[in-house]
C-alpha cells in the first residue's frame, strides 16, 4: 500500500474538496489485481449502505468507451466503410449543408463543430476538422448509427459478444433502482438521486459499472481482446478504438482521440492526459469522477470512481485530471 500512497490521497483530497460521497481506486498491472481500494457510501444519507467491490458506478460519459468499440466493430465488418466518409451519407434526417463536409472521423474526435440547442435545433460551431469541442449531440449521431447499422442496440450487441464471454454481470444501463447502484449527488446539501435512464439501448447516460468490470473493460482493450487465451474482440477492432483517430490541427495544444478516448500522442496542453503519460496512453472519464486510464507501456489499467457531479477539482478540473494521470505515470515508471 505504501506505493500507492500518493495516489490514495489525491483521490482522497479530491473526495473532500467537492463532497463526493464514495470513492475508489483500482489497479490492474499484468492482468493482476494489484491495489483495490473503497471508501465512503452509496450516498450522502446517514442511512446510506458502504462502498464495496460489487457498488455499482454510473459512468456517465465514460460510457462513450463501450460505444466507440462498436463503432470500431462496424468499421471492421464494412457496416461503415472509412471514417473518412462523409457524414451525409448516413444520417438522412440532417440538413446536407449543415453536415457539409463532415465525416464520421470528425464525429468520432469531437473535431465536428455541430452543436444543438435546447429545443433540438442544430448549429454549427466551427467548420468540421478545425478545432476541437466536447458535445453531446456527436454520441447521439453515432448511437442512432450503430443500432441501425446492427439492427439492435449497441448495447445488446456488447452483451453477445463481450459482456456474456467475459462473465461481466455489474455492467448494465439501469433502468430500475438497485441496492448495488450509487447514487449521483449534484449538490452536496441535497441526498443523492438513483441516475436511471427510460431505455437500456445505449441512448441515455444510465449505464453503470462496478471499479472492478471497468478495469476489466480496460484490461480488455490493453490485451488487445485476448483475454485467458480467447481473443474476445478482434485485435484490429481494439486498435481502430484506442490509436489517433484525430484530423491534423493546426492548434497542436489540442486533445487527440481515437474513437471517443483520449489518447496519448505528442504531450498537449488542452489534452485530459498529463505531461509524463507514456505515448499510445488512453483514458475516458464521465461528470461524476470516474476515470479508466490505460497505459500499454507500463502494462497497467487504474480505475477511479466517485459519485459526484464534476467532481474534478472544482474550476482547476484540467489541472487534476492532467495531475492524476502524472501520478499514475510516475508511479509504475
Amino acid at each position: 500500500m505504501k506505493k500507492f500512497e500518493k495516489l490514495i490521497t489525491w483521490v482522497e483530497n479530491i473526495k473532500e474538496k467537492n463532497k463526493s460521497s464514495a470513492s475508489s481506486l483500482y489497479i490492474l498491472r499484468e492482468n493482476r489485481v494489484i491495489l483495490e481500494y473503497y471508501n465512503g457510501n452509496h450516498s450522502n444519507s446517514v442511512e446510506a449502505a458502504p462502498i464495496t467491490y460489487s457498488s455499482q458506478f454510473n459512468v456517465a460519459s465514460a460510457r462513450k468507451s463501450y460505444l466507440g468499440l462498436v463503432i470500431a466493430y462496424a468499421l471492421h465488418e464494412g457496416k461503415i466503410k472509412c471514417l473518412d466518409d462523409y457524414a451525409v451519407d448516413y444520417f438522412d434526417g440532417i440538413d446536407e449543408k449543415l453536415l457539409g463536409k463532415t465525416t464520421i472521423r470528425h464525429l468520432v474526435t469531437h473535431s465536428h463543430g455541430l452543436h444543438e440547442r435546447e429545443d433540438g435545433t442544430i448549429f454549427r460551431e466551427f467548420e468540421p476538422g478545425r478545432s476541437w469541442a466536447y458535445r453531446g449531440i456527436n454520441v447521439s449521431m453515432m448511437t442512432w448509427l450503430v443500432n441501425r447499422l446492427f439492427n439492435k442496440s449497441f448495447t445488446e450487441l456488447l452483451n453477445e459478444r463481450v459482456f456474456l464471454p467475459l462473465d461481466m454481470k455489474e455492467t448494465a444501463w439501469h433502468t430500475k433502482e438497485n441496492d448495488a447502484l450509487v447514487k449521483e449527488i449534484t449538490n452536496s446539501n441535497i441526498e443523492g438521486s438513483y441516475k436511471l435512464g427510460r431505455f437500456n439501448d445505449g441512448t441515455e447516460s444510465n449505464l453503470h459499472t462496478t471499479a472492478r468490470e471497468f478495469a476489466q473493460w480496460g484490461n480488455l482493450h490493453l490485451n488487445k481482446g485476448l483475454i485467458n487465451g480467447k481473443q474476445i474482440v478482434p485485435q484490429e477492432v481494439i486498435e481502430i478504438a484506442t490509436q489517433i483517430q484525430s484530423p491534423i490541427y493546426k492548434n497542436n495544444k489540442l486533445p487527440k482521440n481515437g474513437l471517443f478516448w483520449y489518447v496519448q500522442g505528442a504531450p498537449a496542453v488542452y489534452s485530459e492526459l498529463g505531461e509524463r503519460v507514456p505515448k499510445g496512453s488512453y483514458q475516458i472519464l464521465g461528470i461524476t469522477g470516474p476515470t479508466l486510464l490505460v497505459i500499454p507501456e507500463y502494462n497497467v489499467v487504474v480505475v477511479k470512481m466517485y459519485n459526484k457531479r464534476y467532481n474534478y477539482g472544482g474550476d482547476n478540473y484540467l489541472y487534476y485530471l492532467r495531475e492524476f494521470s502524472n501520478l499514475v505515470a510516475d508511479t509504475f515508471r
